[in-house]
């Protein structure tokens, strides 16, 4: 067995590949940025060969760094962003449309039609998802609908639909599978039973054929068939967010983390039973191992976090790069009763309200661009406390610490305002790559890398922890002030 474990971790922005110790330790890292494809407003698209280009150019890279080979690798894992939707064709692989990124709103009109027919929860007892137009089965019918011949060459098995880790798993091995969490995520997946359900299927107008086989998320698929990994197990996948809970050891009930990303995602691991969200969260699988029963979570999904930042650099050009807000931010003391509301793509969790429109409220001319700054990053850290509310909420289960992992948690201000808006601590990893760690964690159990999970848990120490430091008078009045903006931007 090779002395190393691999994992693809292909995101909203970036393509990366990852190669771990035995401890959990990075030792080799690549990493690559894809376009974002804006054709229409409101619509994001990705070349899926721009990808596939990518993960197989970051694979070699990321070998080639530390001289290794595929001997050296005993598995991988793949994940993923989620919901972005592709559809391509069985014999030539060549895809038939740009795959529909998970931020994509051209679907509301029908999220619209169907919530009219029976209510925005009309799915949520079977699927644990509201109507939105974040999830992949309306995508796939959208596409279906809108590429010439598509709808025939899927009923004939011609054409095949995938989330980006089927895409991925279908050029590496060529095999069409997903795993049971980002299957839980088409809205087409009954969470019980972890099947296609034939009721939505006919609901959604979704051929059968062109659907992947739904697997375990630890469990050796098949050997990879090319270059240079040739010859090397894939053997875990999962959902980005859901790779996070595992690279976090997040294995008990009530253990939670949030992901700092693009947008940013909380997610509470509920064990084997599915809670039934009634404030506005997501019910989801978290995780299955072999042939263990399938684990469920609790998840808040933020559509724009990071993304904000980065529309003040690349649209505003208010920094010249995202890592510059932090000292920009720290310019002034305070927000100067500034409040922005990113609703670029409507706003998720807790609200699911695809009408609202991001704004930034509480304008004078004492404002200048530090205020902005600050209330960019203090909006990351009110939406997250809007999804712990319903969380502690729906799961009865007060919130003692708060793990972070992502791209922002590098950011000291933004965690120390985190823990202040929460109330809690606010913990940060020696290891922050969790999310490329826990597909690594998954391929690995598969093969018996990693014995169980109670091995994986001794890897994983604090790096750093910040306190909340506000005062309770100052937390409620700045939380009450975000609210009064959040109901602003309801069209």
């Amino acid at each position: 067995m090779g002395q190393y474990i691999g994992a693809i971790d292909q995101g909203t922005s970036s393509t990366r590949f990852i190669v771990f110790d035995k401890s959990g330790q990075v030792i080799s890292h690549a990493q690559k940025e894809h376009r974002q494809i804006f054709p229409q407003p409101g619509w994001v698209e990705h070349d899926p060969l721009e990808i596939l280009g990518n993960s197989f150019e970051m694979i070699g890279a990321a070998l080639a760094r530390c001289n290794l080979s595929a001997g050296d690798i005993a598995a991988i894992g793949i994940t993923n962003q989620r919901e972005t939707t592709l559809l391509w064709d069985k014999v030539s692989g060549a895809p038939l449309h740009n795959a529909i990124v998970w931020q994509d709103t051209r679907v509301d009109s029908m999220v619209a039609q169907f919530a009219r027919d029976g209510g925005q929860d009309r799915f949520r007892a079977k699927t644990g998802l509201p109507l939105a137009s974040y999830f992949s089965g309306l995508k796939l019918r959208w596409m279906l609908e809108n590429i010439p011949g598509a709808r025939l060459r899927a009923e004939a098995g011609e054409a095949l639909f995938g989330t980006v880790d089927s895409w991925l798993a279908w050029n590496l091995t060529g095999l069409h599978i997903t795993d049971v969490t980002n299957a839980s995520r088409t809205q087409l997946m009954d969470i019980a039973t972890c099947d296609w359900d034939d009721g939505l299927l006919a609901d959604f107008d979704i051929p059968r054929a062109c659907l992947p086989e739904i697997r375990p998320s630890s469990t050796v698929y098949g050997e990879i068939r090319h270059a240079p990994l040739q010859g090397v197990r894939l053997a875990g996948m999962l959902g980005d967010q859901q790779a996070a809970l595992v690279g976090q050891n997040c294995f008990a009930p009530g253990e939670a983390k949030n992901t700092y990303g693009t947008g940013s995602f909380l997610l509470m691991n509920t064990g084997a039973a599915p809670v039934v969200s009634k404030a506005g969260l997501l019910t989801t699988l978290a995780y299955q191992f072999g042939s263990q029963k399938p684990c469920y979570a609790l998840e808040g999904a933020i559509a724009i976090t990071g993304a904000l930042v980065q529309w003040l650099r690349d649209n505003l050009g208010l920094i010249g790069k995202s890592a510059d807000i932090e000292t920009l931010a720290a310019c002034v003391e305070d927000n100067g009763d500034v409040y922005i509301v990113p609703a670029f793509s409507g706003l998720f969790a807790p609200y699911w309200r695809a009408d609202a429109r991001g704004l930034i409220a509480g304008l004078t001319r004492f404002s200048h661009k530090g205020h902005i700054a600050r209330a960019a990053l203090e909006a990351t850290a009110y939406q997250v406390r809007d999804v712990v509310e319903a969380m502690q909420n729906d799961s009865g289960i007060a919130l003692r610490e708060l793990k972070s992992d992502g791209g922002m948690v590098g950011n000291e201000l933004l965690m120390q305002f985190q823990a202040d808006i929460l109330g809690a601590p606010v913990i940060r990893p020696r290891v922050t790559e969790t999310t490329a760690l826990g597909a690594a964690y998954a391929a690995g159990l598969a093969v018996g890398y990693w014995r169980d999970t109670d091995e994986m848990r001794e890897n994983w120490a604090v790096d750093k922890t910040w306190q909340p430091a506000m005062s309770e008078t100052v937390r409620e009045k700045n939380y009450t002030a975000w609210k009064k903006a959040v109901l602003k931007s309801f069209a």
